[in-house]
This record gives C-alpha cells, sequence and structure tokens, in this order.
C-alpha cells in the first residue's frame, strides 16, 4: 500500500469482512497471483463464529460441504464439525495462505467515484481507494430484534441468540424462545439438555427434515437427486421420508407449508429445519410449542389465542440480516430492502464497475466458495491485462 496522509491507494481488490467468506475470497485471489486487503470491524477473523454464536453449535451438513476452497479439513474431523474444530480450522487457513486483515476497520462508508474509475472505501479515519470491492460481509452481519408490542414492560431478561451462549445459564429458569429455525430449535434443545423449563414460539409453518435418511446426509442426497429429477419430485421423496421418519410434525404443533422444502428454499430462502434431536423432546413434552405472541406483559407475554404465560428469560432467535445498504452507496447491484444482490444464484457475485459480492447465496459455505472461484478467476484476468498499467487517477470505463 502506498499511504498519502489519510488517503490510502491499494493495487488489488479491498474486501470487507474477515468472515469465511473474505477468507475464501483473499486465498482464491492470492492463488492467481493478486494481492488484496481485507478490512474487518472486529478485532479476529470469524468474528460471528467467535463472537456469535452458542458453544454446542455444530455444522447441521457434512463437513465436505462446508470446506473453503483450496484446503481440506482435517482428516481427523468429524462428520459434523463443531464450532470450535471450524474456528481451529479457519484460523489454519488465514495462516496457510498468510491473509493478515486490517482489524479494527468498520466501513462506513463505500463508493464508486466515476471522474477517477475508482472505489473510495471509508474506514475509522481513513480513506482507502481502489478498482475492485468485494462485499464480504455476509447475509448475517446483524441482528433481526422484533418489535413486540410490550417488550419493555417486560421486566424478565431478553436476549438474542447472538448473544447466548450456553443452556446452564438459565438452570432454574423459564425461557420462552421466541423463533423456531435451526437456531431457534437447537437453543431449545441445548436449554432442554440443561434441564431448563423451555417454550418455543412457531408463528408460520415449516418444514423439519430428518438430518440423515438411511445414514445419509439429506441435504447431500437432495443435491444428488436433483441432478437426476425435478425438484418437485424431490420434494415429494424427502416430505414421505421425512413423514416416515418423524412422523406427522403436525399432531405436535409443526403444521408444513403447501410448498415442497427445497422449492420453498429456492424462491424465498427460508431453510428447512434440519432436525438434530429436538422434535423428539417436543414429542415427550419436554420443549413445548406455543403460539405466536401478541403482547409481552410485564411478567411474560400473552398469545395470540389470548393465553398469557408468566417467563423468566425470553431468547430471540429472530434470525439476521444483511447491513449492506447501511455503508454501500449503490442501488443497482444490491437492493435496498434487503441488503442482497438483486440477482439471484447464480448470477449474485459479479455486479459492475469492478463490484462483487460473497456469501450471499443463501446457500451457505459452499456457495461462498464457488463466489470466490469466481471472483478471483474475473479479476486475475483484468489484473493480468494491461490495465494495470493504467495510472492512478485514469478513468476505466470498462465494466
Amino acid at each position: 500500500m502506498k499511504s498519502n496522509s489519510k488517503h490510502v491507494w491499494v493495487p488489488g481488490p479491498i474486501i470487507v469482512g474477515a468472515g469465511p467468506s473474505g477468507l475464501a475470497a483473499s486465498a482464491c485471489l492470492k492463488k492467481k497471483g493478486v494481492p488484496s486487503l481485507i478490512l474487518e470491524k472486529e478485532g479476529c477473523i470469524a468474528s460471528s463464529w467467535k463472537l456469535r454464536t452458542y458453544e454446542r453449535l455444530k455444522f447441521h451438513l457434512p463437513k465436505q460441504f462446508c470446506e473453503l476452497p483450496l484446503m481440506t479439513f482435517p482428516p481427523d474431523f468429524p462428520t459434523y464439525p463443531t464450532k470450535q474444530q471450524f474456528i481451529s480450522y479457519l484460523e489454519a487457513y488465514a495462516e496457510h495462505f498468510s491473509i493478515k486483515p486490517l482489524f479494527g476497520m468498520k466501513v462506513r462508508c463505500a463508493e464508486y467515484d466515476p471522474s477517477i474509475g475508482f472505489w473510495r472505501v471509508e474506514a475509522n479515519d481513513l480513506e482507502f481507494i481502489c478498482r475492485w470491492l468485494i462485499v464480504a460481509t455476509g447475509e448475517n452481519a446483524e441482528a433481526i430484534l422484533p418489535d413486540i408490542s410490550g417488550m419493555l414492560e417486560f421486566q424478565g431478561q431478553v436476549l438474542h441468540t447472538s448473544f447466548y451462549k450456553k443452556g446452564d445459564d438459565f438452570r432454574g429458569e423459564k425461557v420462552l424462545v421466541v423463533g423456531c429455525g435451526n437456531s431457534g430449535m437447537e437453543v431449545c434443545l441445548d436449554l432442554c439438555i440443561s434441564e431448563v423449563q423451555v417454550s418455543m414460539v412457531v408463528r408460520d409453518k415449516l418444514h423439519i427434515l430428518p438430518r440423515e435418511i438411511l445414514g445419509i446426509s439429506t441435504f447431500g442426497l437432495s443435491m444428488w437427486l436433483l441432478k437426476w429429477f425435478p425438484m418437485k419430485l424431490v420434494d415429494a421423496f424427502l416430505l414421505l421420508c421425512s413423514w416416515l421418519i418423524l412422523g406427522d410434525t403436525e399432531r405436535y404443533g409443526l403444521a408444513r407449508p403447501k410448498i415442497g422444502p427445497l422449492k420453498l428454499k429456492n424462491t424465498t430462502g427460508k431453510t428447512p429445519v434440519l432436525d438434530v434431536g429436538t422434535l423428539s423432546k417436543i414429542k415427550s413434552d419436554q420443549i413445548k410449542v406455543v403460539p405466536g405472541i401478541k403482547r409481552f406483559t410485564n411478567r411474560g407475554v400473552e398469545f395470540v389465542d389470548g393465553r398469557q404465560e408468566d417467563y423468566d428469560v425470553a431468547i430471540l432467535a429472530t434470525g439476521y440480516r444483511s447491513n449492506v445498504p447501511s455503508w454501500l452507496k449503490e442501488e443497482e447491484f444490491f437492493d435496498k430492502k434487503d441488503g442482497f444482490p438483486r440477482n439471484p444464484f447464480p448470477d449474485s457475485w459479479k455486479g459492475k464497475n469492478g463490484l462483487y459480492a460473497t456469501g450471499f447465496t443463501r446457500r451457505g459455505l459452499l456457495g461462498s466458495s464457488m463466489d470466490a472461484h469466481r471472483i478471483a478467476e474475473d479479476i486475475a484476468c483484468q489484473w493480468n491485462s494491461k490495465t494495470k498499467h493504467l495510472p492512478f487517477g485514469a478513468a476505466d470505463s470498462r465494466k
């Protein structure tokens, strides 16, 4: 980098975010001989995994679908690695590829300057100037906190799952988990194992699938079947297997949508729940299923069916969202409403004027790896062309 006062010229791409997606992009670029600079607002890589996840977290998908490019998991890792194992893998990954982000760099604004053909990226008291900008802040950059009537009047504790660590912290308390996605289900299971009295709010219909079918990963089996059969048939097969293995979930307050799980994921991005043991606790009434919340009271909640119940703690398993609209001054590639690229996968990785996105495919780490390869290949072609010899300040009209 060549620094002039508070302006910093970066010859290669700037990557915003040092999570798995940002690390993967940096590694693939390095493999192509292209240097990059990662700006990370926290003080570590993979901050979401290190700082905002619960202790019992494990992969819901087999490890072969979660590896980053160019480096496999250690052979002694189990099929479903733990949070701690994945963090150790990411640290080894960064060390192996000599990826050294600038930490504590919160990007306030990034905007393309057509007068010079470069991006201006403001972070802290610096302005970075680069030709390529890779957005790697991902789908889960900030917690979603619902606005539920009466929440401020509730005298108990309210926290988002990003602050939840382990069930032992809530022994002897009555806990309400608001949300029934994969995180909500697993937090309920963790609380139940710790002998905490727990209820789970189920407001919408959802698909619950077994994590494995006859010892084969449901996700892996689905991907294989989709190569040979239409999605409608694969959905029907998954629902039949789920009924045979899990039974009729509607009996326990878990009604299924009319749209199949794969089609629902493909059209709305809503991920089916892969059961890791929560359903058996629901069936045995160790985890109670309750309807949507109408309002909080000072001691608990009133549900939409009129019932009231007292609780000591409410844990919001209400998910996360992209934070891109808060700092990226661009409206053509990214949607201002949800912070995702407007074009769906597989065309969600590249915008105009050297703008790229990784980790927004709604396909997890596998999608991030695919993005990283495509981005690195595309930038490397430009890096190795005569355009890299353009003098600084020269406008480049190429897209």
